[in-house]
């Protein structure tokens, strides 16, 4: 009978299951499934307890987000078997058959066993547990001790310490998603604007006794109509995309990963658009839908628990006069008038303006917030033309504090893509480039403040010498606005630093910007990608490329201006892409230039001279005989001296002052210069195959080169340096020195054939989002050299598959410039060879280079 009941139960979950998740395929309607899923549940449980024979004082009670109604496809059944006392022997056997015939249905059952003292107590005790009961319904059993159970339950409730403990616990759970709803992805249940904030609101409004649902709320007048509206939508929004990500995996799964994006796009109808590097794929409509949502949803939960919580903790609310218009209530700014931004537009900028003037104001009232939320369509091209709303607007740019806090609240309440009708367009727009981490809008948004950062004196131990820059600048807030700018055309279809020009050059002469002030601004928005590619892909060490770079800046301030913006838009894109290497770079390439700027015309013999002199005063400091340097430097070409700092020169000179003609590999380490890495120094009889075999072993040691400097000396050595990293050599940097000092020499001097180049496993992120991989090969301007250019998706090994194919080919290598942007890699190799005089070859290395880079 048992089995026949398990049987009969079970084959009734799985027919209710494919017809419900067949309805919902043909209807798309989430609530309808998730109340069927429930339903069907209910009258299993109904019948299960019915078989189970318990004592009548017992009740089965759906708590959770089951008792809430609501069943996902592959979410725990949480219910709780209600006892009027403690089980005895032949309960508790009868409780041990239920729960066991529950989970041999294939329910994840999630239970509780307890009276209703126990309720009470566990419940005054775990947060959790009092959450849980707070959306406690009978399922079947006895309604009188269900009821007894809400009735003590309720009469024990503190709604004020509800409120604050579960404040906390918002707050902890939005630091573990980074405090932001715009990660690229989010957790839909979790993170900050998803379902869980729309049911926290509700577990507040039921536990104060103020609502239990949203038409409710807005009865209480605690939000209005159309808010409720809103949120009832943005609430449908996620709890379809949570049934479908459920259904598509198989089982509980709440993150919208990227491997999944794309599928569950596409069961929402939506399809990419536009072909190659101007294809918007179906997953980025999604998750610009989502990110739209979850922002509307922060921006409603911070209104209505500033609500709740006026409610529950009354304050005075003496109002201070600020002007005709505006306030200060219990430190927040308020309107003075309900209608105030319908009678006065302009006020939806102002209120913005006095919040920067005012720093001691800990934010804005809700009911300033609700007005601006729903006047906000007021901001249009006649508000836009307003020369009283341009000044407020660059007023806020202006300000000497508050400026970050200002855009990004005017970004949550939709004011800034209303201002800024380019900017709204970006917003939630995702950049499957593999190394932005964060969506265009608030890409722009933490380059700006990067931007303010240089101006204060707390962060100036982050990047000293930008602050020093900055504080020498003046009008910061040009900087700001060529920052907000230099993205803003991203998705368009077209070049993005061209087309934002246009925009800014539209937006300088609206806001009345003088002829200066506008050049400069949109110098930086046409040329905001220039110098990170010059410092990263070119010859620092030819004069003609810094040069060609001092005459496109003209002049100092351009210069320091466009590093400004260069150094705080590479920090904006992700943690994982700015490093010390990346700023040397950077800050080499802008001192080159200011010598040139400064009168200091490019000179190969000048550079080499003082370098030579600045070595020289090292070796001096060593103790070595004055003429120490003399036997190596006189094997070494005017290359070596440029493409190297002094301190290398002295360093290397050192390491081989007594070891020149020795004839047997030198292999030194050091940490780097530049205060992140090590530094390796090769110097053997040149061989073939030589920098394959180094990238092979720091392959095989999980190192990424950074740099490679590849140089043959007159008498037929390689002296070769390697910037190199790992995630945990600081820990161990003495030992991990010794290693490859010893190592790696013992590798070189047993010589044999290359190993066969393997390719290692992808990040997860390329795997879902492959680039297609590029090669291009050139002569440079003097025909003297060929500059190799490669694009991939980043993989371990990626490096020695390219050097295995450059070996096969007799390819020699002068420098190697590694460039790691996330998951993405664009490396620039200068090269020459035999091979490359000739058509054919060339062509059958590209297409072997090709072959090497594909996943």
């Amino acid at each position: 009978m048992k089995n026949d009941l398990r049987d009969q139960l079970k084959a009734r979950l799985k027919a209710d299951r494919l017809q419900v998740v067949a309805t919902f395929q043909a209807d798309g309607k989430p609530e309808k499934l998730l109340r069927s899923l429930r339903q069907s549940v209910d009258a299993v449980l109904a019948s299960a307890w019915e078989a189970a024979g318990l004592p009548a004082r017992t009740a089965l009670v759906g708590v959770g987000g089951y008792g809430r109604g609501e069943l996902f496809p592959h979410s725990d059944v949480d219910v709780l078997i209600l006892l009027h006392q403690p089980p005895d022997d032949a309960t508790r056997r009868r409780l041990e058959a239920l729960v066991q015939l529950l989970w041999d249905l294939g329910l994840e059952v999630g239970h509780s066993i307890r009276t209703v003292d126990e309720c009470l107590s566990e419940s005054k005790a775990d947060i959790t547990v009092q959450t849980s009961l707070l959306e406690a319904r009978l399922v079947t059993g006895e309604r009188a001790l269900f009821e007894e159970l809400q009735q003590r339950y309720d009469a024990a409730m503190d709604a004020q310490a509800f409120f604050n403990a579960k404040m906390l616990e918002m707050r902890q759970r939005h630091a573990k998603y980074e405090d932001t709803p715009f990660a690229l992805e989010p957790n839909c249940k979790e993170s900050p604007g998803g379902l869980r904030d729309l049911q926290v609101i509700l577990w507040l409004a039921k536990a104060a006794g103020l609502a239990n649902s949203w038409r409710t709320l807005a009865t209480r007048g605690l939000i209005t109509q159309t808010e409720a509206r809103q949120l009832m939508e943005k609430e449908r929004a996620f709890k379809d995309i949570r049934v479908r990500l459920h259904l598509h995996a198989g089982r509980r799964e709440d993150r919208l990963v990227f491997d999944v994006q794309t599928a569950i796009a596409e069961t929402l109808g939506l399809q990419a658009t536009g072909s190659g590097p101007h294809m918007r794929r179906a997953s980025e409509y999604l998750m610009q839908r989502y990110y739209w949502a979850a922002k509307a949803v922060t921006q409603l939960n911070t209104i209505l628990l500033q609500n709740i919580e006026a409610q529950l903790f009354p304050q005075n609310g003496e109002a201070h006069p600020i002007n005709a218009r505006f306030a200060e209530v219990d430190g927040f700014i308020d309107i003075v008038d309900d209608d105030t931004f319908e009678k006065t537009p302009s006020a939806m900028l102002e209120v913005f303006v006095l919040m920067t003037e005012r720093p001691a104001i800990k934010g804005m009232a809700a009911r300033t917030m609700r007005a601006l939320w729903h006047e906000r369509f007021k901001i249009d091209a006649g508000f836009r033309s307003d020369p009283v709303n341009r000044a407020y607007f660059l007023r806020i740019l202006q300000a000497p504090v508050g400026i970050i806090h200002a855009l990004r609240r005017m970004n949550e309440l939709s004011i800034l893509g209303r201002y800024l009708p380019n900017f709204r367009k970006i917003v939630g727009q995702m950049q499957h480039d593999l190394f932005h981490v964060y969506t265009v809008d608030q890409h722009i948004l933490m380059v700006v403040r990067n931007m303010r950062r240089f101006t204060m004196t707390e962060h100036a131990h982050e990047y000293p010498f930008c602050s020093q820059l900055m504080a020498n600048f003046p009008q910061h807030w040009l900087l700001y606005v060529a920052a907000l700018f230099h993205d803003i055309a991203k998705g368009r279809g077209g070049d993005h630093s061209k087309l934002g020009r246009v925009d800014a050059v539209q937006f300088c002469q609206d806001h009345g910007m003088g002829k200066d002030e506008t050049e400069l601004v949109v110098f930086l928005v046409e040329h905001h990608l220039t110098m990170s590619q010059v410092a990263q892909k070119q010859d620092l060490s030819d004069p003609d490329v810094i040069a060609a770079f001092a005459r496109l800046v003209r002049d100092e301030r351009h210069l320091t201006a466009l590093y400004l913006l260069t150094v705080a838009d590479i920090r904006g894109t992700s943690p994982k892409v700015w490093n010390a290497w990346k700023a040397k770079l950077l800050e080499d390439l802008y001192r080159m230039t200011l010598r040139v700027l400064g009168g200091e015309p490019p000179s190969a013999d000048r550079e080499l001279k003082n370098r030579q002199q600045e070595a020289l005063a090292t070796l001096r400091l060593y103790g070595l005989p004055p003429d120490a340097h003399e036997a190596l430097w006189q094997q070494l070409d005017v290359a070596y001296f440029l493409r190297h700092d002094a301190s290398d020169i002295a360093w290397q000179t050192r390491a081989l002052y007594d070891r020149l003609n020795s004839g047997q590999p030198v292999v030194k380490c050091r940490l780097a210069p530049i205060g992140e890495g090590l530094q390796v120094a090769v110097y053997i009889p040149d061989q073939p195959d030589l920098f394959a075999r180094i990238c092979g072993y720091f392959d095989r040691k999980n190192f990424s080169i950074l740099d490679a400097k590849i140089h043959t000396t007159r008498h037929g050595y390689a002296l070769d340096t390697f910037l190199v990293t790992e995630q945990n050599f600081a820990k161990s940097y003495r030992d991990i020195i010794n290693l490859i000092e010893h190592e790696l020499c013992a590798l070189l001097e047993a010589a044999g054939p290359l190993s066969a180049p393997g390719k290692g496993r992808l990040s997860r992120l390329s795997r879902t989002f492959p680039l297609q991989p590029s090669v291009d090969l050139r002569p440079d301007e003097r025909g003297q050299y060929y500059l190799l250019s490669v694009t991939a998706n980043d993989r371990p090994g990626l490096l020695y598959s390219i050097a295995t194919v450059l070996s096969r080919y007799k390819i020699n290598l002068h420098t190697a410039k590694i460039m790691t942007l996330g998951e993405r890699v664009e490396d620039v190799f200068l090269v020459d060879g035999a091979a490359l005089a000739n058509a054919r070859l060339q062509l059958q290395l590209e297409t072997d280079l090709l072959e090497a880079l594909k996943i």
